[in-house]
């Protein structure tokens, strides 16, 4: 075994000083130093979850990982997930220990999104979740505007939520639902509250799903339910200087930015804390009201892909 190799929790673990990727200049022993520090506060957050991963490879672009790998382990737990898009089943990852997570780390696994829904219920998220993404640019500061008009939007609702960053350049509002509510319901409900957020501040927010119409706003982003999935709280991103999405209090969240939170400074930002399960709310219920409203709300996947339609139609037309 040479230096740059060694084992834990019976996981080998090579390459370790080899850089992780050409956007910074952290060793993949970083990545693995810093998952295993973490290891307690983000398992929560993925044990028992369909997981996708971010993965980068040495001159390879970075690409995501659904479906596990023919090598992958035998002790690897895995949930079989019909795939409705590719019509076929998927062998989705459950990191629910640290050999896992190690293992995903030794595979150069940076980012680590799992679905909103456990493998005990898949049709019943566990949050409500509004992304809020800023326009291209330095926009964290709008997006946490925007985020504030979240939290105004869930307090007049009567609801609370948790904040993190998202580890890129958004803000991730995570509200827990107790387990109530069917996927369409909540689904139903995060439109609601993005086009309440949207209405209290609409020079800086937006629903708009087609980029081109958002006019530099910040887009509240009501389309992670169901089957999506989001970045983890303490999850790694591969961006410049190695960010991970990271919990914050209200309080603290117009002080803060994302480059304040990477593998590097987390780990001892956090010391022995766990702030995500210290902030986040108990579950609640949502309101009937909130859930009618949304049912008046187109879908903004398929309300795009119509619009789209028309408007290169009218392209055609006019030329």
């Amino acid at each position: 075994m040479s230096e740059a190799d060694e084992t834990r929790d019976g996981v080998a673990l090579t390459n370790l000083d080899q850089p992780l990727s050409d956007r910074d200049d952290a060793t993949k022993r970083d990545l693995v130093d810093y998952l295993d520090a973490v290891r307690d506060r983000l398992l929560p957050q993925l044990r028992g979850r369909p997981l996708s991963v971010i993965r980068v490879r040495p001159g390879q672009p970075p690409f995501m990982q659904k479906n596990l790998p023919r090598y992958t382990p035998d002790w690897v737990r895995r949930a079989p997930v019909w795939a409705e898009a590719s019509h076929r089943e998927i062998s989705y990852a459950l990191c629910d220990d640290r050999r896992t997570l190690l293992w995903f780390a030794n595979q150069r696994a940076v980012e680590y999104h799992p679905t909103l829904a456990t493998v005990a219920d898949l049709h019943r998220p566990t949050h409500l979740i509004l992304d809020l993404d800023p326009p291209d640019g330095d926009g964290f500061r709008a997006a946490v505007d925007a985020a504030l008009l979240v939290r105004q939007a869930l307090a007049d609702a009567g609801l609370a939520g948790a904040v993190k960053t998202s580890g890129a350049k958004g803000v991730h509002v995570f509200v827990p639902v107790t387990d109530e509510p069917t996927a369409e319901e909540l689904a139903a409900a995060t439109r609601a509250l993005a086009v309440r957020a949207e209405r209290l501040d609409p020079a800086l927010a937006t629903t708009a799903y087609i980029k081109e119409d958002r006019g530099g706003r910040v887009f509240v982003d009501a389309t992670r339910a169901g089957g999506a999935t989001v970045a983890a709280a303490y999850s790694p991103r591969l961006r410049p200087g190695m960010p991970v999405s990271f919990p914050v209090d209200w309080a603290d969240l117009t002080e803060v930015t994302p480059a304040d939170f990477t593998i590097r400074t987390a780990p001892a930002l956090l010391a022995d804390g766990d702030p995500w399960a210290a902030l986040m709310p108990a579950p609640q219920s949502l309101p009937a009201d909130l859930v009618a409203e949304g049912r008046t709300i187109p879908v903004a996947r398929v309300q795009a892909m119509h619009e789209g339609k028309r408007r290169a139609r009218a392209r055609r037309e006019a030329g």
